[in-house]
């Protein structure tokens, strides 16, 4: 199965949440897509004079139209190593799974993309990053494996050329066996955006530069990272402050806090996001928002890992774009961004009260903030005319919603609603909660036979 090619398309009937400035929302709105892009919003029925020849006709009643969701930090590869540690915290959680991920090849790559990319399109997920940071000497080109598997999927895709310079013999916590050389990292990730950025309207592959973790990675890569980057026109993103541990080795390595230090390398800014951010101080969180640095909020994944629970009410406040992000499989073994809106509600207000976040505001860091981490507001995250057709049709009328008032609500604090539709770029991608551009069995098989040759359970040194 392949992508379907671009369609035009009215949808009428359905709720509509725009997701745009004014929270716009219709109890009964239409949407036209034309060639890909949205032509026209609004309430009622859509005006003839909008809708283009042959388009095809969705009656979304019972159904809630939203943009497509906007994942802001995954490691794909992690898919084949879902389950293992599964009880530790993230140190001893790294340490146990680098053996596994050094195995890595571009073959295995695909396959754990193929069934990460499948779990987000099934969740209403239309763009989405990956984070890859380990290149084993050997493995092949895993950078193009994960973006022909996002091909094939039909998502939006901002793959993230990731690196480690620091090992264990020189005071990180990764192997040394598992880490890059500075210099041949930079030149790796040059190479990457030479080859698969597309910094046109419209893009479907958009490539940032990401060093992985003050514990991973040297202060000369960080430098030089954000120097190419920013040669290069592109976003920078990294892992910050998602552990105490995480914040003790910054103190006791570098005299301060991970966002101290952060800042002191030139990592801060509107071309910036990173990962997490659940330790993050009253000034530090002022800082980000002062400079326009996103957050990439993964609950699931924190509670997983017992990282704990980021202050993102506080963040929103300051000022800085949070997003939402499923993490690493390995550490999120559901795969699914529609979990990571109601964790995030759900854990936002356990920890400061039920006014600490509304249904709209997560929906929102879903669509419209998630696209302002990956730089793409302009182009993704709300339903107006001249934006993208990536856009989410959500079933309320089954028996697991039917009845509930509001929803937005519904599709936030109740159960994952069936996808009556989902298009990226106007290409249907799910249509009646099934994917169509992959067979999910097929992509079932793949995942298992990957498993079984990076060598399953046990010891990975032996199996």
């Amino acid at each position: 199965m392949t992508p379907v090619d671009r369609r035009d398309w009215v949808i009428e009937g359905a709720a509509v949440a725009t997701v745009d400035g004014s929270d716009t929302e219709h109890a009964h709105g239409h949407l036209v897509v034309s060639d890909g892009w949205i032509a026209a919003v609004g309430p009622g029925a859509a005006p003839p004079q909008t809708v283009p020849d042959g388009a095809r006709r969705v009656d979304g009643a019972g159904c809630l139209l939203t943009p497509g969701f906007v994942n802001t930090h995954h490691h794909f590869s992690q898919w084949l190593t879902r389950g293992m540690a599964a009880d530790a915290e993230l140190f001893d959680w790294l340490t146990e799974l680098y053996p596994w991920w050094a195995r890595i090849t571009d073959e295995l790559e695909y396959a754990g993309a193929l069934g990460a990319l499948s779990a987000l399109a099934s969740s209403g997920c239309t763009t989405t990053m990956d984070h890859q940071y380990v290149f084993p000497k050997g493995g092949g080109d895993l950078f193009a494996a994960e973006v022909e598997a996002a091909a094939r999927v039909g998502l939006r895709f901002h793959p993230s050329r990731g690196s480690m310079d620091l090992g264990a013999s020189s005071g990180g916590l990764p192997p040394d066996d598992v880490v890059e050389d500075t210099d041949a990292a930079l030149a790796a990730t040059d190479d990457a955006i030479a080859r698969f950025h597309d910094p046109s309207p419209g893009a479907m592959v958009r490539v940032a530069v990401a060093p992985c973790s003050p514990f991973s990675v040297t202060r000369e890569l960080m430098t030089g990272a954000a120097e190419l980057a920013r040669r290069r026109h592109v976003r920078l993103h990294t892992h910050l402050a998602e552990t105490t541990e995480e914040d003790a080795y910054c103190k006791e390595r570098f005299g301060c806090t991970p966002a101290d230090y952060a800042a002191s390398l030139g990592w801060l800014g509107d071309d910036v996001w990173v990962a997490h951010g659940v330790h993050l101080t009253a000034p530090a969180r002022a800082r980000l928002g002062g400079t326009g640095t996103g957050v990439a909020h993964c609950p699931s994944s924190n509670g997983r890992l017992g990282a704990g629970t980021a202050p993102v009410p506080e963040l929103r406040a300051a000022g800085a774009p949070v997003g939402l992000g499923v993490d690493g499989s390995a550490s999120n073994e559901s795969g699914q961004l529609w979990t990571e809106l109601r964790g995030a509600l759900l854990a936002a207000r356990a920890r400061a009260g039920a006014g600490a976040m509304g249904t709209r505001d997560v929906l929102r860091m879903a669509t419209m903030t998630g696209a302002r981490c990956l730089g793409r507001q302009d182009e993704l995250g709300s339903l107006e005319a001249g934006k993208l057709a990536d856009v989410a049709l959500w079933r309320l009328d089954t028996a697991a919603h039917a009845g509930i008032a509001d929803p937005v609500a519904a599709l936030t604090l109740g159960g994952p609603p069936p996808l009556a539709l989902l298009l990226v770029g106007g290409r249907p991608v799910v249509e009646d909660a099934e994917l169509r551009t992959v067979d999910v069995r097929e992509v079932a098989r793949e995942v298992t036979a990957a498993v079984g040759r990076l060598g399953g359970t046990g010891d990975p040194a032996v199996s």
